[in-house]
């Protein structure tokens, strides 16, 4: 088999990753800000992976830039909210177009439009939890070269009717 050897998986996977696998983490007065930035399956599988860190009740704002509509809940049980967003991950990797904000009293994890991911926290907790997912802290990302116009999302009907469906499944109401 390929990958047999008596290197550790970790460093395989290190030695075969995109190099643009990465975050910067910044404090900012009493804040932590971090911004990862890795394939799109990588940075979704993440954001879903570290919601599991929020506590039980979470605050929830969603935002389809294709229908140009804007949901948010409050309290609601993070094993609903993790749940909903297991539904949405695969559709979420392949077409963006959705922010999607997760949030306590003390974090914020948002998955952009563009499939970044930002972290907003009021303390250090994050930088090594990145760290332990084999990302690289860097001074500078390179955000994604692919970027679009917020209006220029390619259609994704199926992502619209999956968001839908989440929207009623967690309760959410428009903002």
């Amino acid at each position: 088999m390929f990958f047999r050897g008596r290197q550790p998986e970790a460093s395989i996977w290190r030695r075969f990753r995109v190099s643009a696998d990465g975050f910067t983490f910044v404090q900012e007065d009493e804040h932590y800000t971090a911004h990862v930035v890795a394939n799109a399956e990588r940075v979704v599988d993440l954001f879903y992976t570290f919601t599991e860190q929020l506590g039980p009740a979470v605050d929830v704002v969603l935002e389809d830039l294709r229908s140009g509509r804007t949901w948010k809940g409050e309290a609601l049980a993070l094993p609903d909210v993790r749940e909903a967003i297991a539904r949405l991950k695969i559709l979420l990797a392949r077409f963006g177009g959705i922010e999607l904000s997760v949030f306590t009293a003390d974090d914020q994890l948002t998955l952009n439009p563009y499939l970044e991911l930002f972290i907003y926290a009021r303390s250090d907790r994050w930088l090594y939890l990145l760290e332990g997912k084999g990302l690289e802290e860097q001074q500078h990302l390179r955000t994604k070269s692919w970027k679009t116009n917020r209006q220029q999302f390619p259609a994704a009907p199926d992502l619209v009717n999956a968001v839908t469906a989440a929207v009623e499944r967690l309760g959410l109401q428009p903002a």
